[in-house]
């Protein structure tokens, strides 16, 4: 039997959407270089691989938002995802945004490497 798909998107019913594979982890501290933001820094707070999506400390989306019976009006600030292209990680070592590699490193564990000074970036434990 042919399976359902939506005319429109032409994808096939009930599917995952692909998960991007991020260069950015929760606790990364990263800088901004595209955008109405560009130069601020800050940690990331959420990652969402699947809409590409980071969401940074101290970005924020200004809204203006209508007044409504139950509430007031007014320009409102809400945290705002960027898309992580717009990110870049900062070098642990000099502070300067840099580039990421991966290596396998001895013990058989992948890890992040700054790719100007070459040192290893460390994954910042959650919890």
């Amino acid at each position: 039997m042919k399976p359902l798909v939506y005319r429109k998107s032409r994808r096939v019913r009930g599917s995952e959407l692909p998960r991007h594979k991020l260069h950015l982890a929760k606790g990364d501290t990263v800088r901004v270089i595209r955008g109405e933001h560009r130069g601020r820094e800050g940690k990331v707070l959420r990652v969402d691989p699947k809409r590409f999506r980071v969401e940074v400390e101290g970005i924020v989306l200004k809204k203006h938002q209508r007044a409504t019976t139950a509430g007031q009006g007014g320009i409102i600030e809400i945290p705002a995802p960027l898309a992580a292209s717009n990110l870049m990680l900062l070098d642990p070592k000099t502070g300067v945004p840099t580039r990421v590699r991966r290596r396998r490193a001895a013990d058989g564990t992948v890890e992040r490497v700054a790719v100007k000074s070459g040192q290893p970036i460390p994954r910042v434990k959650a919890g």
